[in-house]
């Protein structure tokens, strides 16, 4: 994505090919599954322009709101060797400029029309770009995209490519060469795929063949691809048919068709002996092992008994690589194992991070132990209809925005020939056997070649899989100087493409969109429990979230873990159940079910079909009032703890966010402390202290139950009512904390990570809390800092115009008890001083320099956005714990638009005085103290000081 970016986005995907039905409408009804209670479909209507694009509508009528994707037919597998990286290049590319839009292309005015945040993602075979917006800024967006693909190519210039090479570089050390086994998918696939394989190369590309990249090259790739009969154009939501379609001819119908582009042809991967290779991994502190086999493309008729395979053999109590390696002998804390199919070729991967020390040749005798299991016991009719139910809930969750609808019938569209496809590809899923799980295991698993990789601790080689050879992996060396400069504000002159009017004139705005604010229901229970709900029926889901008060706030400084110990021993079974039968009864409704522990609270929440509410709810209070206490279990969730821990010292931006904690809470408030423990609070927790924080701290009293979904009020208070009787109320007591207070003059910590090629930012102070009268205030002037992603003046600053970042943010966040403003980023490691200096500089001159221009696009974008407020059940649930937690208005969306509205340049600029003080701050960066540290004694705020493990200062 082009914000915050993964290589890949692999959607729901397990359909089979279809016919393409050309130039047609098409309404698919969906029968009923047995035990359904309501019909699912969804309806949509296709046409193909002359010049080869093909269109798709999907009418949802629920929320004032349309998705816009253009997905084009290229990735990383369109690519050629010494010139990878290109289709991702051009996801960032596309958002920059084009002849219409101008400089700042539809990230600028994406700010303006309150849309979700323009945005894209690749893989090795698409690249879509999309955002939600109001209905009123339809014609814009189809505006947008038409100028992307026939009013683009011109405005990029040799400065432009240089600034976007720069982006892409810090992605890739951000995503792959700062991170923790960041190189395993490279070393498989250069393994895994033949040199002229098109999966032979990652997505991101290489940073030499980035560097390497010319005007030329760039636009060559373009004019070859990015054509209208190599593109999908989807439109979900809110929005008349009729007018769409003579929009999208007017903006498309010039564009010129390409050359013909020949479909490639499957190239699944042959394996003639099975590779093993190590590599020792800077940011490691455990020991992985990941086994990979060649497999099916996406759509294959075997790709869904794999799946249904990965399933059954790694996830939860009953899976036989759980039972061997996690329970029976102990050497990883989990195990990871999927099927990736893409278009021509696919993988299936095992993954298994073991505990410190653990030999990989021991954890290979386990997994070949766990295939053995698997083979001697197979897999019954009832586990496999526990999977299914899963697959169904999350069939439903990946359909429940427009653009997660509009997404899957592009991809069912390019991939299956057919979006019609979305109304089958369940059904698919559905039909898989217990054969067909054993016949796909013995076909593509059982006795066939993989690729082994043994990524382990630098100096730990002693831990690899015997036989294994060195694997080549090209790492970044930190010099000063060696980007090359450009200048940004450069602006690019060229002859514009001829059109038959005037693409410059921005469309204007449709009617404004009648923002509806969901229907909030509330009810105060006899018990103490507090129930919030949203009745909503787009699809057959209840999605809901239990805020128990307490988490870290309740613990003890010499325990600190109890409270996420207990979290995740309450999901390890219950008086009447194990472990295992509690996870195959929550499964088997198609439920998931989450319970883990925050710094103020303890968290249950889920999902579930609504057939089955009733059902889940019963399994709830089964969980909450009877807990099993087994030593067995927390035994292994204590291991697992650790080995989290250990990890998390490795990994540079963990370890910012656990310093900067210490850092603005100060070592004595609890909440300086990493939830998670350490290792040492970890040792001595025993199972009587999680009894203990239980019986005190967990009650109704405390407790508030948000609700969104298909169910009524009744329904969902009925269900409740034994959960009501059973669940005595306690009084439960909370420690009075000082509240931090932000430092009089800044200071710069720094802590060392030697060879980190990024350098990890964290300045900021304790600030105001979430009730505070200046709260939202302060978050209305924050927009253009750093809170409007690329209409924020950080990121048009350091990653636009200089090049040192993928991607900077700021904002205040706080709850009812605590607030802090932060400004987070990832920077090119030689270029830390520079980017502190530059942050600093920014936040000196934001309330000067704040002027009209920024207060009009800060209120256009708020309060156009509101009409995305309520769309999803994830954004009602967040709508009713604002309600519960902060005691805000059930209408308080409308009424924040008041705020908005009155707000004036001369509020800002006093509030930009008051809250953004750089010379009151903490400064901690996390990177290569040798190359880095030195430079920051530039900043003015004395001498860094260093931080070792402990946060203990070693040097000042």
């Amino acid at each position: 994505m082009k914000t915050v970016k993964t290589l890949s986005i692999i959607f729901l995907s397990l359909g089979l090919f279809t016919s393409c039905k050309k130039d047609t409408t098409i309404v698919d009804e969906n029968t009923e599954q047995p035990g359904e209670t309501k019909e699912f479909k969804v309806d949509f209507e296709k046409f193909t322009l002359d010049n080869g694009l093909q269109v798709i509508f999907h009418l949802d009528h629920s929320d004032p709101v349309v998705a816009v994707a253009l997905t084009a037919h290229v990735g990383s597998a369109r690519e050629i060797e010494g010139r990878t990286g290109f289709a991702h290049l051009f996801e960032h590319l596309l958002f920059l400029e084009s002849e219409n839009l101008g400089k700042g292309g539809l990230d600028k005015m994406s700010a303006r029309i309150g849309g979700s945040g323009a945005n894209g993602s690749t893989s090795r075979d698409r690249t879509n770009y999309f955002q939600t917006v109001p209905k009123d800024a339809l014609e814009k967006m189809i505006w947008a995209e038409a100028d992307k693909l026939g009013f683009f190519i011109n405005t990029v210039t040799d400065p432009v490519l240089a600034k976007e090479k720069q982006v892409v570089k810090n992605e890739k050390r951000q995503s792959v060469d700062n991170r923790p086994y960041g190189h395993v998918s490279y070393v498989i696939d250069k393994n895994m795929f033949p040199k002229n394989h098109p999966y032979n190369w990652q997505v991101i590309g290489s940073l030499e063949d980035l560097q390497n990249a010319t005007l030329q090259d760039v636009k060559d790739f373009y004019n070859k691809w990015y054509v209208p009969n190599n593109v999908t154009l989807t439109v979900a939501g809110d929005f008349n048919m009729a007018q769409a379609k003579e929009w999208v001819h007017k903006y498309f119908d010039e564009i010129k068709k390409g050359e013909d582009i020949k479909p490639l042809k499957k190239q699944p991967a042959s394996l003639t002996e099975t590779k093993k290779l190590y590599y020792e991994d800077n940011f490691a502190r455990l020991p992985q092992l990941t086994m990979t086999w060649p497999a099916v493309h996406q759509y294959h008729p075997d790709s869904y008994a794999l799946d249904v395979l990965s399933s059954y053999l790694s996830e939860g109590k009953k899976a036989p690589f759980n039972k061997v390696i996690v329970e029976d002998k102990q050497l990883a804390p989990n195990v990871t194992m999927f099927h990736y199919g893409s278009e021509l070729a696919g993988q299936f991967r095992l993954i298994v991070r073991g505990f410190e020390k653990v030999n990989l040749n021991e954890i290979d005798k386990a997994i070949q132990e766990s295939f053995t299991k698997f083979e001697t016991e197979g897999i019954s009719q009832e586990d496999l209809d526990r999977i299914k139910a899963g697959l169904e809930t999350n069939f439903y969750n990946s359909l429940s925005s427009v653009l997660g609808k509009g997404f899957q019938l592009a991809q069912y569209e390019i991939f299956a020939g057919d979006p019609g496809f979305i109304n089958q590809d369940i059904k698919n899923i559905l039909a898989v056997t217990t054969d067909d799980i054993m016949r796909v295991y013995n076909k593509y698993i059982k006795e066939k070649h993989f690729v082994a990789t043994s990524f382990v601790p630098v100096g730990q080689t002693e831990l690899i899989l015997n036989n294994s050879t060195l694997a080549e992996v090209v790492e970044e060396k930190i010099v000063e100087g060696a980007e090359e400069n450009f200048d940004s504000s450069i602006t690019a002159t060229y002859e514009k493409t001829p059109s038959s009017f005037d693409r410059s004139v921005e469309p204007i705005y449709g009617d404004t969109p009648k923002v509806t604010i969901p229907e909030v229901w509330e009810d105060n229970l006899t018990s103490g429990l507090k129930v919030y709900g949203i009745e909503n029926d787009e699809v057959p889901l209840v999605q809901f979230r239990m805020n128990i008060r307490g988490g870290l706030l309740l613990e003890k400084a010499d325990k600190v873990g109890v409270s996420n110990l207990l979290a995740d021993l309450m999901l390890k079974g219950t008086k009447n159940k194990t472990a295992e039968e509690l996870e195959n009864a929550i499964e088997s409704l198609g439920a998931i079910l989450n319970i883990y522990a925050t710094d103020e609270n303890i968290v249950l929440s889920g999902s579930t079909l609504s057939k089955n509410y009733d059902k889940t709810v019963k399994l709830i209070q089964e969980i909450l009032l009877e807990p099993r206490w087994d030593e067995k279990e927390f035994g292994l969730i204590k291991q697992s703890v650790i080995s989290q821990i250990q990890q998390e010292k490795a990994s540079p931006r963990s370890i910012a966010g656990n310093e900067y904690a210490k850092l603005i809470y100060g070592k004595d408030h609890i909440l300086s402390h990493n939830n998670l423990g350490t290792e040492n609070s970890i040792k001595k927790i025993t199972i009587e202290d999680l009894k203990l924080y239980y019986t005190a701290n967990i009650s109704p009293s405390v407790t508030k139950l948000h609700i969104a979904g298909d169910i009524s009020k009744n329904n969902a208070i009925s269900f409740l009512s034994d959960l009501n009787k059973k669940w005595a109320p306690r009084d439960v007591l909370f420690p009075d904390l000082l509240t931090p207070k932000a430092p009089e003059r800044s200071k710069v910590y720094f802590y060392d990570v030697p060879g980190a090629k990024q350098s990890m930012l964290r300045f900021g102070y304790p600030a105001m809390n979430a009730t505070d009268k200046n709260y939202y205030p302060v978050r209305i002037m924050n927009y253009r800092l750093g809170g409007g992603g690329f209409a924020s003046q950080l990121t048009q600053q350091l990653r636009e115009g200089k090049g040192y970042t993928y991607g900077i943010r700021s904002g205040f966040s706080g709850t009812p008890t605590f607030g802090s403003f932060l400004i987070s980023s990832g920077v090119r490691s030689n270029v830390t001083y520079e980017s502190a200096s530059l942050i600093k500089e920014i936040l000196e001159s934001y309330g000067p320099n704040y002027n009209n221009e920024d207060l009009e696009i800060t209120k256009s974008s708020l309060i156009k956005s509101n009409a995305r407020a309520s769309e999803t059940l994830g954004a009602k649930l967040n709508i009713l714990n604002n309600i519960s937690s902060l005691q805000y208005p059930t209408d308080y969306i409308t009424k924040r638009e008041a705020i908005v509205n009155n707000m004036t340049v001369e509020e800002i600029k006093k509030l930009s005085d008051q809250y953004l003080d750089p010379n009151k701050m903490i400064y901690l960066v996390v990177g290569d103290a040798k190359t880095q540290l030195k430079k920051l004694e530039q900043l003015g705020f004395g001498t860094p000081i260093l931080l070792n493990e402990e946060n203990e200062v070693v040097k000042d």
